[in-house]
């Protein structure tokens, strides 16, 4: 059976603390792990458990895996920090994790959220890291966000029975929506900024620039491979498959074969349901079989 051991190491003045995941030792030695970085306002357990569920199936598979708990949130010390300023965090859990795991020689980032995010923008400076697993990477922008829901969001609820049934009953507010939806056109159509440079390997975008422009030059230097998982029913998700799908850096970087790409059409940003997070499981597994 696999083994859990509860970690608590230094980061700068404060303690942080997180659980590891170990294959039983019968297994043979195992090269390659996983640190499951946290996302959001969250905990090493993850929504509905997701993290505590993949860190123990990757170790009944013979992949030793880590969560653990930026300062500031869960049991860990210090003050809460933004998800762009936690390398030392990221860097102190990996040396933790080398410990833990004698034979381990890289390691794989897997991340939900503005956990992906992070990880992404971390990866190209720890020569350890060798793969990324991101579901649903936040690149929030105003204008990106704008473009997703109209896109996504306000033309499925035009075809949405309980709206009309709501308009027809009088308990819709007409005039919030209608303020909303030309809010939201503000945002999305207001002038562009002249189109995204493609951003050579080595290079790295300033820290005042957009989100977006920030990750590509992140995963442009970065070269390792990587899994992208989304979310069809998802705005954070639908605002990166925007983005990526249009003419331009993202769309040739997505398209190296060093990204493979999965969607699950009707699953939420979290994965709340355990057969999407089967699926992500499986994916994540056979994803890390497979070089």
């Amino acid at each position: 059976m696999p083994e859990e051991r509860a970690l608590s190491f230094p980061c700068g003045d404060a303690w942080l603390y997180g659980i590891v995941s170990l294959p039983a030792a019968a297994n043979p030695p195992h090269q390659r792990g996983v640190l499951i970085v946290v996302g959001g306002p969250q905990y090493r357990a993850g929504s509905h458990r997701q993290f505590t569920l993949l860190a123990r199936d990757l170790a009944a598979a013979g992949v030793p895996a880590m969560r653990f708990d930026y300062r500031g949130m869960g049991d860990s010390e210090g003050d809460l920090r933004a998800f762009d300023s936690v390398d030392d965090d990221l860097r102190a859990a990996i040396d933790r994790f080398f410990l833990e795991v004698p034979g381990m020689q890289e390691v794989v980032l897997w991340g939900l959220c503005d956990g992906a995010s992070a990880a992404a923008m971390y990866a190209p400076q720890d020569a350890r890291v060798a793969g990324l697993v991101l579901l649903n990477p936040w690149v929030r922008t105003e204008e990106g966000a704008a473009r997703a829901t109209i896109k996504h969001y306000y033309r499925a609820r035009l075809f949405d029975a309980r709206l009309w049934k709501k308009v027809a009953s009088g308990q819709f507010d007409v005039k919030a929506s209608v303020r909303g939806l030309w809010q939201d056109l503000g945002k999305a159509f207001r002038p562009r900024p002249p189109a995204e440079a493609s951003v050579s390997p080595g290079t790295t975008a300033p820290a005042t620039a957009p989100l977006p422009e920030r990750m590509q030059a992140a995963l442009t230097r970065f070269g390792g491979r990587v899994l992208v998982v989304l979310s069809g029913a998802d705005l954070t998700a639908q605002e990166f498959a925007d983005l990526s799908s249009r003419p331009g850096a993202w769309q040739k970087l997505l398209a190296a074969p060093r990204f493979t790409r999965q969607k699950i059409e009707k699953a939420d940003h979290t994965f709340s349901r355990r057969p999407w997070q089967d699926q992500v499981s499986n994916w994540t597994r056979d994803w890390l079989r497979s070089w």
